[in-house]
């Protein structure tokens, strides 16, 4: 399988500093916006963004989310991912089906357990708390149960007698039909890659991943996929799900390239730490001539048994840069890799 669809994925960085086209919160929301406005008239199939709380980054999404949606009309926009330790699964649910209606069912809702993050416990900050004997993470996972339910209609609450003169069950409303087969499980373990597989839901796959064997990023990643596919084919889940895996993908194709992404090249090679206790691996950036990605891209496992490629974005550079970065990477490297434009 090779990556059929191509996006991008922003963080939504911004930063007060020399250089920077996104200063404030404002430009950076502003010019994610018309980032995914120029991705749709480039050819690219997704627009995505990541969400981060309590960080000079994207936060909660749905403003984004239905800004976007009113100003496209095919590509699709996604999430990578939405902490769901922060979230009230109701009120999202209403949120979520609210900014697909506007997209026409074009939404991506990527969830997870969420990232290392410098605040302490920061969702208590915003009212949850885990069960005596669970884990944020366990917290997470039923968040996202009770998510997954609210939007396929399942009840939630009861009319009150006294002034309906009868006892229904009520669901969330709006309800947006195909919502709940566009759900995918941010993952950075083989563990957590099988949960999402048994659970039925697509699988996000980042930069990062919370353990290492020893083996290389991609072949570590490629075993995370396979592991995926495996679980949920032995669940007994009908048809397929979609896998999408994340790269930093910065070709040099002019002087004014090399000259801003050619000192970053050479730091650009996978390594191993320690993030949050655990053993990690962390991924490269294909940083260099348009050849020598592809013959590297076409050489990684997880990227070509993918069928979606996310390309992160330097966007406090503002617009025309990560257009001409997008624009570039269309160009030179995607159709190498099995993708086709199709819009």
């Amino acid at each position: 399988m090779s990556a059929r669809r191509l996006g991008f994925l922003s963080f939504g960085h911004h930063q007060n500093t020399w250089g920077a086209s996104a200063r404030t919160a404002g430009e950076a929301l502003t010019q994610g916006i018309e980032i995914a406005v120029g991705a749709e008239a480039l050819g690219l199939d997704g627009a995505w963004s990541r969400v981060h709380h309590l960080q000079r980054q994207f936060s909660s999404p749905w403003s984004l989310l239905a800004a976007v949606a009113a100003r496209t009309s095919r590509i699709e926009i996604g999430t990578a991912v939405i902490d769901m330790r922060y979230e009230n699964p109701l009120l999202m649910a209403e949120l979520a089906a609210s900014a697909d209606l506007i997209s026409g069912s074009r939404l991506q809702l990527g969830l997870g357990r969420g990232s290392q993050e410098p605040a302490l416990r920061g969702y208590e900050r915003f009212g949850f708390r885990p069960a005596e004997g669970h884990t944020a993470g366990d917290m997470a996972r039923e968040h996202t149960a009770r998510f997954r339910a609210a939007i396929a209609g399942a009840p939630v609450a009861e009319s009150d007698p006294s002034q309906t003169s009868t006892t229904v069950p009520l669901a969330i409303e709006p309800q947006s039909p195909t919502l709940p087969e566009r759900i995918w499980w941010g993952s950075a373990t083989r563990q957590s890659a099988r949960w999402a597989g048994e659970q039925d839901l697509h699988l996000l796959s980042s930069t990062l991943l919370s353990e290492d064997t020893g083996v290389p990023f991609s072949e570590l990643q490629a075993e995370q996929i396979r592991a995926f596919r495996t679980a949920r084919a032995e669940a007994g889940h009908p048809g397929s799900r979609r896998v999408a895996v994340v790269r930093s993908i910065l070709p040099i194709v002019s002087q004014r390239d090399a000259d801003l992404y050619g000192p970053a090249a050479r730091a650009s090679q996978e390594h191993v730490g320690v993030l949050g206790g655990a053993v990690s691996r962390f991924g490269k950036s294909f940083i260099g001539e348009p050849d020598r990605i592809v013959e590297e891209l076409q050489r990684d496992e997880a990227v070509m048994s993918s069928d979606t490629l996310l390309v992160t974005i330097p966007n406090v550079l503002g617009v025309d840069h990560n257009l001409e970065l997008l624009e570039n990477i269309r160009d030179h490297i995607a159709p190498a890799i099995g993708w086709t434009r199709t819009g």
